[in-house]
C-alpha cells in the first residue's frame, strides 16, 4: 500500500471541521468502506480511521487537537498524507455499550474481545448509527446478544453508508455548511 499526499478543503458541518477526500485520492483506497490510515495533517502525525461518505468517496472529521495544533480551519486547505494500515486503533465505545458490555454473560465479554479492533469499530458503528434513543437502545441489546452467541459482526449493516447520525442523511454526507 502506498502512500498519498495531497491538499484538501477543511469544511465545516454542523460546527465539524471535516475533511474530504479528493475522488482520485479516495478511489486509491482499498475499500469503499471505513479505512485505518497513519500519516499526517499539516505536518502533525495522526492515525485515524477513514469513514464512508455514502457516495464511494472518503471523509474524516478533525479531531479538535488537531484543529488546534495544525491551527486548520474550515474554509482553509490543509496538506493530508495518509497510508493505508492492517493496524486498527480502538474504536471509543459509547458509554451505554460500554455499560451493557461490561454487564454481558461471559461469552459475551469474551467475544469481544477476541474479535479485531476493526470488528469492534463496526459493532460501535452499527450502534452509534441512529438519531432515535429507543433503536439505539434496541441496538446495545442486540449487540450483546449476538457478541453473547458468539456473532462477530453486525449484520446486515450497509459498511459503505455514512453513518454519523450528526452528519449525515440517507447514508450520505451532508453538503458543508
Amino acid at each position: 500500500m502506498t502512500s498519498s499526499r495531497f491538499q484538501a478543503q477543511v469544511e465545516s458541518i454542523k460546527g465539524s471541521a471535516v475533511i474530504r477526500l479528493p475522488a482520485a485520492e479516495s478511489a486509491k483506497l482499498p475499500s469503499r468502506g471505513q479505512v485505518s490510515v497513519v500519516g499526517s495533517l499539516e505536518g502533525l502525525p495522526l492515525q485515524t480511521v477513514l469513514e464512508p461518505d455514502g457516495r464511494s468517496g472518503h471523509w474524516m472529521k478533525v479531531d479538535p487537537g488537531w484543529e488546534a495544533a495544525s491551527r486548520v480551519r474550515a474554509g482553509q486547505s490543509a496538506t493530508v498524507e495518509i497510508e493505508p494500515t492492517r493496524s486498527w486503533p480502538e474504536p471509543v465505545v459509547p458509554a451505554d455499550l460500554e455499560l451493557a458490555l461490561a454487564a454481558a454473560p461471559d461469552r459475551g465479554r469474551m467475544t469481544w474481545h477476541e474479535i479485531t479492533p476493526m470488528a469492534r469499530w463496526e459493532w460501535v458503528r452499527w450502534v452509534s448509527a441512529t438519531r432515535s434513543p429507543d433503536t439505539r437502545r434496541r441496538r446495545v441489546e442486540v449487540s450483546v446478544s449476538k457478541l453473547s452467541s458468539g456473532k462477530r459482526r453486525p449484520c446486515c449493516f450497509d459498511l459503505s453508508a455514512c453513518t454519523d447520525p450528526e452528519l449525515s442523511r440517507n447514508g450520505a454526507l451532508l453538503d458543508p455548511d
